[in-house]
């Protein structure tokens, strides 16, 4: 991503880095030195991660930023505990199920996502203030001042900015405040250039001024509501964006949930996650359920693979059928996770064949030895777009922040003035029942956050202390992309940044398994096509970051190595 700001080299993107003091680890240089920033000037790994989170608003727009939202998990040294704050987009009150239909069809998916229809209550500038309020230690103006510099002097473009630029042109064309901010000049931005964000600047500092609330109130407020309900289209233009239906009662209203994480043991340790109406915690916690009882450290490449792909196949199949807002849903969370439900599940898996998907879900609260279940129905689409950030502090706190706009460039629209895109995240929904014969817990409804699949993860061990916590943007393949992690670490002994690199396999109860060209193109694929498994080829799945704390005391921070151009990783005093 973007790499340093104008008038020096900046910082330098590392995949990896060990030490003492603290770590920080984002897909982005500028963002992460931001973190590191505030942990040099004595903040903790709340502050860092807030201060990261602002600075990927402005290096990493089309994936963050405060017109969206996310999920914030944290460790508290002092008392050995995990708590996460639920800062998902919201549906409009006046939303219901039928939002995405137009006499009784489905509005088309390509037309949805670049609309205001599509945008939710944004999230993210709440979670940064409560995140601070509770467990900070420093002001909000403090945290947000690397940002709001960064913005102000820009930052330097990179090979991947551009092309995701490119990947946008068309339909950024379509909104002129878009245009004149990513499109300087009506161009394509040039590698090596610099991308300044003077709105942004603004919007920064008077949140820094007057705390988050600017964002849910007033004149910010307000133009947020004008820019969804009519979206600003370039005069002349034929395009249709479907206006939303936002009002400022819904921003006034918006609350972040303070709840407690997912848990489930593993290997000895706890492995601590976020809860509906993210679906990662349950989803990934289910998985490793079913595979607590086979040693994968002893597995074969493609009996850990295989196994791996038919757990993941089976928590989605639940995830589906179960999982969505637990304010407007029946969400059975605690037999979601119960070894019990995953061992009903785990006697499915055959050495020698692979179930076929869609698989039926299982029923959590009436568990039954390998049950074949009711009516299947296939996984909904979700956008791959997100980032996450993963912090430590030479207290011991740690912090999984994984926050999102949807897809790259969200709806596309930017709010004229104030320099960020809003999320189009209601298309997390389900447009209709993927099967109508079974309920869909990931409809629209009033308030209603959309189900998600973002995985801030930690994990800890036997006495309550951090081991590792990661987590990855991907839509629906984060939750893949944490488990092989996961286990990549723990139960195949890589180091986080080898685990991070290694090549992906992501099934989603869909009829094939997507592979990364590390897996598509290696002998193993034919030895579990020869029992049934069925791929196609995904270039690109996932961008995980990641923290591990050493036996010694020091802290390791971990990126990608390729993926998405590379990320970034930094720690206090290095000592590798």
């Amino acid at each position: 991503m973007p790499g340093g700001p104008p008038g020096g080299p900046g910082p330098v993107k590392t995949p990896v880095a060990t030490g003492y003091g603290g770590a920080v680890s984002s897909v982005d240089a500028d963002a992460t030195a931001a973190g590191l920033e505030i942990l040099k000037k004595g903040g903790n790994a709340v502050d860092a991660a807030v201060a990261t989170a602002a600075a990927l608003g402005v290096t990493e727009p089309y994936s963050a930023g405060v017109g969206g939202g996310g999920y914030f998990v944290f460790y508290d040294a002092r008392s050995r505990s995990v708590h996460t704050l639920d800062g998902r987009e919201t549906a409009p009150l006046s939303a219901g199920s039928d939002l995405f239909l137009e006499d009784g069809t489905p509005v088309p998916f390509a037309e949805a996502v670049t609309s205001g229809l599509s945008v939710g209550t944004p999230g993210t500038p709440a979670t940064w203030e409560k995140a601070l309020e509770k467990w900070g230690s420093k002001r909000l103006s403090g945290v947000l001042a690397p940002a709001e510099r960064l913005a102000r002097d820009g930052f330097t473009v990179d090979e991947t900015f551009r092309s995701q630029t490119a990947a946008n042109e068309a339909r950024f064309r379509h909104f002129p405040a878009t245009v004149e901010l990513f499109l300087p000049g009506g161009r394509l931005p040039e590698v090596g250039s610099t991308l300044k964000n003077p709105d942004l600047a603004r919007t920064y500092a008077r949140m820094a001024r007057e705390g988050a609330g600017v964002m849910y109130r007033g004149p910010i407020a307000e133009d947020v509501v004008e820019t969804v309900n009519h979206p600003p289209v370039a005069p002349g233009s034929d395009y249709r964006a479907r206006p939303g239906r936002l009002e400022e009662r819904d921003l006034a209203r918006y609350r972040v949930k303070e709840q407690a994480p997912t848990a489930v043991g593993y290997r000895g340790l706890k492995v601590h996650g976020m809860a509906p109406s993210s679906s990662g915690g349950t989803t990934v916690g289910e998985a490793l359920n079913i595979l607590e009882r086979t040693d994968l450290s002893r597995a074969s490449q493609a009996q850990y693979l295989h196994r791996y792909i038919e757990a993941s196949r089976l928590a989605f199949a639940d995830r589906g059928r179960w999982v969505g807002d637990p304010a407007f849903e029946d969400v059975p969370t605690r037999e979601l996770l119960s070894q019990e439900f995953a061992d009903s599940r785990a006697c499915l898996i055959k050495d020698d064949a692979v179930l076929t998907s869609p698989v039926a879900p299982g029923d959590p609260r009436h568990p039954a030895a390998c049950a074949a279940g009711g009516q299947a129905a296939p996984t909904t689409y979700e956008g791959e777009s997100t980032t996450h950030l993963t912090v430590a502090d030479k207290w011991g706190n740690v912090v999984a922040y994984t926050l999102t706009i949807e897809q790259t460039g969200g709806s596309g629209i930017t709010v004229p003035g104030r320099g960020f895109l809003l999320n189009n995240e209601l298309t997390d929904f389900s447009f209709a029942p993927a099967n109508p014969a079974v309920h869909d817990p990931n409809l629209p409804g009033p308030g209603k956050r959309p189900r998600s699949s973002m995985s801030p993860t930690i994990v800890l061990d036997g006495k309550g202390r951090p081991v590792l916590a990661l987590g990855s943007p991907g839509g629906a393949t984060i939750i893949t992309t944490v488990l092989q992690t996961l286990t990549g670490v723990v139960d195949r002994g890589l180091p986080l940044v080898d685990a991070i690199a290694a090549p992906r396999a992501s099934q989603r109860n869909a009829a094939r398994t997507e592979l990364e060209p590390g897996l598509y193109d290696s002998p193993v694929r034919a030895e579990l096509e020869a029992i049934g498994h069925v791929f196609s080829r995904n270039p690109e799945i996932g961008a995980a970051t990641g923290v591990q704390r050493l036996p010694d005391g020091r802290w390791t921070a971990a990126a990608e190595t390729v993926r998405r151009g590379g990320g970034s990783a930094m720690v206090v005093r290095p000592a590798g």
